[in-house]
Order: structure tokens, then sequence, then C-alpha cells
């Protein structure tokens, strides 16, 4: 045989050892993680619930949901062991997060590059929403407007009103 004939299948091999191995330290990593909860810490399902671990056997978990409930779940349910400090930001809402990062602001003033005396500028200025005498011209020409409509619409009707035998108005 030929190492180019076998070389495709090498190849194929190799791949596949890789993927299995990696995806065997992921299950490690799993399983030690697991088997390093104690009671006290706050973990996170793989459905997505957070709850505290209260008691730990062999192949389950008693976890305390919120005070006083208490449930029963595998550990192969248990998809993080989580930290105190993150555990109790996300449960109790505890905003003590320390971020090394830019701060996004909750206004968009920092984008506009007028930052705090747009505020300041904004009480200042107001705006005039009153009407000009261009407005006031503009008005009439639609009243006008509209009373003809409104003409149209009623000589349409009584026009409508005649009508013959066997005639309704349901349409």
């Amino acid at each position: 045989m030929n190492i180019v004939t076998l070389l495709p299948f090498i190849v194929l091999i190799g791949a596949m050892f890789l993927m299995t191995r990696s995806a065997k330290k992921k299950q490690a990593a799993a399983a030690q993680m697991r088997n390093d909860m104690q009671p006290g810490t706050g973990v996170r399902t793989i459905g997505g619930m957070y709850a505290t671990v209260k008691e730990l056997h062999d192949d389950t978990v008693l976890l305390e949901v919120a005070p006083g409930v208490h449930a029963i779940y595998a550990k192969n349910s248990i998809g993080a062991v989580l930290d105190d400090e993150e555990y109790n930001r996300i449960v109790h809402g505890d905003d003590d997060l320390n971020v090394d990062g830019a701060v996004v602001p909750d206004d968009a003033s920092s984008l506009t590059g007028e930052g705090d005396d747009a505020a300041d500028r904004s009480d200042d200025a107001k705006i005039d929403l009153g009407k000009k005498a261009e407005d006031e011209d503009a008005e009439t020409t639609d009243t006008a407007a509209k009373d003809v409509a409104a003409k149209d619409v009623a000589a349409k009707d009584a026009k409508d009103d005649g009508k013959a035998d066997g005639e309704t108005d349901a349409k």
C-alpha cells in the first residue's frame, strides 16, 4: 500500500481523536466541578434555575430553591457552580460589580459629545412651540379645504337618501 492512499484515513482518525479528547476533558472538568460542590454553595441548573446546595448524596443533590423550599436534583443537572459573589449578584441583585472597563451611561449625552453641559443648557433654552403668522395662514387654508370636503360628503349623503324599494343601509 502506498502512504498517499492511507493519508486521508490517518487524517480522519487524527481529527476524531482530537475531538473526542477535548470532549472528554470538558466532561472531566464538569464532573470535577460537581464533585467540588459543598453545602451552602450557589449553583445554576442546566434549566437555568439558581439555588443553594443543602445536602450532597452519591447521585443527587438537595437544593434550596427559595427559603424553605427544597428540591432533589440529579448531580448531572447542575450546570455551573457559582462563587458567592456572583451568586449574590444574580439572585439577590447585589450590584457590587467591579468593572475595569468603561461603563456605558444611561443617556446618550456622551455619544453626542456634549456631556453634562447639554442637560444644563436644555433647561435654559426653551423651544417655542407657539404658532407663527405663517402657520395661521396655513391653518386657514386647511380649514377651508376641510369645509369643502365636508360639503361634498353632505351632498353625497343627501343624494343617497333617495333610495329605491328594497334598498337598505347594510353594506
